[in-house]
């Protein structure tokens, strides 16, 4: 199959696949729906209970879902680009961690009682972009952005934010710690509308800037010495991809706490599907992990209906199972 059609077809399978996460995700919970019910629910208009579960309650489920697996997939396959290293996720560096600990500190203080329903979000948010600064800054050294020393320092700053949150879950009541606990596991069940939309728009963003560098991830495969010998300004490149992947991550822990494995088991599947070219690979990701995120919601949300599991609980299990299996594929990223 020539190499454009074989793009072509392989997108058409992952918007297919995102359709179908889609339509099941608003088709089960705690109340199922068949589709042609919720043909007829859509076309019956408010002021009916099911039209509140579908518009209300799932639909912003879906779009939060869409914009955050987006997002990890898409930093995990730029940040694996980048360092060249198959292990590399969007948490690796420390994002996580910094968010964590910052609504640990939020929630055991009793800020978050005081403060608006904002108080969660806007603490990840400010954690993980005081992480991302701090490893950006100390990797830079006589003007040159050392990744070696991003990676390192990411490692590190995990270590220590979660020994950190350790010391705050033993000192957290009984409230604040499940708060904790259930936060760091991740979930897209947020009521706020504005950021689910800031989500979905930094979401996109990041995807368009994305593109300007597929060509120069394309090199960097080969190694940043021989990168720049194609003419590609290695440095510039790194630290503008750096960015773009960080903001990304630190939007969507922000918005939906930790969610592990998207960013990682994803790129790993679409570089079997769709090859290593980053011109087709970026794109993949982001849809791939999209309907993954939303099809791993819809299962936490009906396992043990009418309770529901944290989101991050069926992205472990799934995405570590599916991780030993691509480990036999032997593929260079």
């Amino acid at each position: 199959m020539l190499p454009k059609l074989k793009y072509l077809f392989v997108l058409f399978f992952l918007l297919l696949f995102l359709l179908f996460a889609f339509i099941v995700s608003l088709m089960f919970g705690e109340v199922s729906f068949s589709l042609n019910n919720i043909v007829g629910i859509l076309n019956s208009g408010e002021g009916n209970l099911k039209y509140a579960i579908l518009m209300k309650i799932r639909l912003p489920r879906i779009v939060l879902g869409i914009a955050v697996g987006g997002s990890l997939s898409l930093s995990g396959a730029i940040l694996q680009g980048i360092y060249r290293n198959p292990l590399v996720e969007p948490y690796t560096l420390g994002i996580s961690g910094g968010a964590a600990l910052a609504v640990s500190l939020v929630i055991v203080s009793g800020l978050e009682s005081f403060a608006s329903a904002l108080a969660l979000p806007l603490a990840g948010f400010t954690g993980s972009i005081a992480v991302i600064f701090f490893v950006y800054f100390f990797s830079v050294q006589r003007g040159n952005l050392q990744s070696n020393n991003m990676l390192l320092t990411g490692v590190m700053i995990s270590f220590i934010a979660s020994s950190l949150m350790m010391l705050l879950m033993a000192v957290a009541s009984n409230q604040g710690l499940r708060s904790i606990i259930f936060w760091t596991m991740g979930s897209l069940d947020e009521p706020n509308i504005l950021l689910i939309k800031i989500a979905l728009t930094a979401s996109f963003t990041g995807l368009f800037f994305s593109y300007f560098f597929a060509r120069d991830l394309n090199a960097l495969r080969l190694g940043e010495e021989k990168a720049v010998h194609l003419g590609v300004n290695s440095t510039q490149t790194i630290r503008f991809l750096f960015i773009i992947a960080s903001l990304l991550t630190g939007i969507s822990v922000a918005v939906a706490g930790i969610i592990g494995f998207v960013g990682l088991i994803i790129p790993h599947m679409m570089r079997l599907l769709a090859g290593n070219d980053y011109r087709i690979l970026l794109l993949s990701s982001f849809l791939g992990g999209a309907g993954f995120l939303i099809l791993s919601d819809t299962l936490a949300r009906t396992i043990i209906s009418p309770n529901e599991l944290p989101v991050g609980v069926i992205t472990g299990i799934v995405g570590g199972f599916a991780f030993m299996i691509i480990l036999r594929k032997k593929y260079t990223i």
